[in-house]
């Protein structure tokens, strides 16, 4: 499916001027170079080329899984805040299942998930300011066209999964709400995004209310923990340093880990680094460092909780997550019967959590195709929502064995890190780091097949 393919112009005197790169798309006057996620603009001159890098989250609102920058009336762009980076996506249910189903037994995975986010931001911001360049591009350049087009196809298709996971988030969302069922919902919600995508000045108003809804959300999640007398510390205890897979749990670890320590979120993380404009100083001085750790800790925070609130509220009992009714479960003994109110608004905002800044009516019926086929294959799964949630995550893995792979070669090349100190510790912790998943990516597969 080659949606990744439209190219973003500015202006038309701009795009009359300019070479276009894309995935499988040649518009008039465009010669393709490369295959890869990112749009690059390239004017033609005499003296050479400048690049401006555009990434796919502009041109796919629900696709990506983080937002990057958000519109502001100068016409110019900035990073969004802290909270609309790390606010909980359809991987709520995820954590939900993980808490409820095996209990304190995965709070590990917290450890990795923190040491392989770290890794991979920082490895890919590196590896943007030490080439110049976003990291498909620098994979082009050093491994060539079908090495980027392979992961450009495999991060595309993991951002793919996203869009599914969105999907089925706002019709379990819809269901907890309205009781309508889960598909008849989210084809309601897809109509509001899609009359937001043509609608001027709709969504910044949309967004701000979900915002809301989705911080009442996860205040809800710690109120509900701490209502409910926290948690039994030494069973804590023995999650944290447990280290063990319990049996079956293989593949819902490697979803939660594939949504929350991901390398398709740093890809895109580069083009975030050039919107915030750091500097080549900015590797050694902390400000990186410090920009990973409090994303990723966020992130931790957020998912913690609600693995905390389904090991304390349904584990006990025996119920595991099948239904989007079980989510709210888990906030009854503090919410009641609101609960399902507050799970519903917030899961509503899987749909709307993203920028919708599409200037070009071609490229947003391009994203109104893309989210055509998500659905169809959305209501062909004759399952509930929250194990299509299930599956979506699972499918964002694809691309971490692809990608990683080429961004730990890069982090090797001497080339790349020449003028600069080699990054051993670096180097070493993305090698450990792709080792990890690629094993536990491998091992799930082989579980699944056998």
């Amino acid at each position: 499916m080659n949606l990744l393919n439209y190219v973003l112009s500015r202006s038309t005197s701009f795009a009359a001027n300019t070479r276009c790169w894309g995935l499988g798309f040649r518009p008039e006057g465009a010669s393709i170079s490369s295959m890869s996620i990112f749009v690059t603009f390239s004017p033609i001159s005499r003296e050479g080329t400048s690049r401006e890098v555009m990434d796919v989250s502009s041109i796919f609102p629900t696709l990506c899984p983080v937002r990057l920058t958000s519109r502001i009336s100068s016409g110019t762009r900035r990073p969004r805040s802290l909270m609309a980076r790390t606010a909980p996506r359809p991987c709520t249910s995820t954590a939900a299942m993980l808490g409820a189903k095996y209990g304190y037994a995965l709070l590990w995975i917290m450890i990795p998930i923190l040491f392989m986010g770290i890794t991979f931001m920082m490895t890919t911001n590196r590896l943007v300011i030490v080439t110049g360049m976003p990291t498909i591009h620098a994979i082009r350049k050093y491994y060539g066209p079908i090495a980027s087009g392979v992961v450009s196809v495999a991060t595309f298709a993991a951002c793919l999964f996203f869009t599914m996971g969105n999907i089925s988030g706002t019709g379990a969302g819809m269901n907890l709400i309205t009781g309508l069922n889960w598909k008849a919902g989210s084809a309601i919600m897809l109509a509001v995004i899609v009359y937001c995508y043509f609608a001027k000045n709709v969504y910044s108003k949309v967004e701000k209310i979900i915002t809301v809804c989705i911080l009442g959300m996860i205040v809800s999640f710690y109120a509900t923990l701490i209502g409910v007398g926290g948690p039994d510390w030494s069973q804590f205890g023995k999650g944290v340093v447990g280290f063990a897979l319990p049996a079956g749990s293989l593949t819902t670890a490697l979803a939660f880990v594939s949504t929350n320590a991901s390398v398709t979120t740093s890809v895109y993380n580069t083009d975030l680094g050039k919107e915030k404009k750091w500097k080549k100083e900015d590797l050694f001085n902390g400000v990186m460092f410090t920009d990973a750790l409090v994303h990723i800790l966020c992130v931790i925070l957020i998912s913690g909780s609600i693995i905390l609130v389904g090991a304390i509220v349904l584990n006990p009992t025996g119920e595991t997550i099948k239904a989007p009714a079980q989510l709210a479960a888990m906030l009854v003994p503090i919410m009641g019967n609101a609960a399902k109110y507050i799970m519903g608004v917030a899961l509503l905002g899987a749909g709307f959590n993203r920028d919708i800044s599409l200037e070009s009516k071609f490229v947003r019926i391009g994203c109104i195709l893309c989210l055509a086929f998500g659905a169809i294959v959305c209501y062909l799964y004759g399952g509930s929502p929250t194990q299509l949630i299930f599956l979506a995550n699972l499918g964002t893995s694809v691309s971490t064995p692809v990608a990683g792979l080429f961004i730990t070669l890069l982090i090797w090349r001497k080339d790349v890190n020449e003028g600069y100190k080699a990054p051993t510790a670096l180097r070493i912790c993305m090698t450990i780091s792709y080792v990890f998943v690629l094993i536990m990516t491998a091992s799930a597969l082989i579980k699944l097949f056998s």
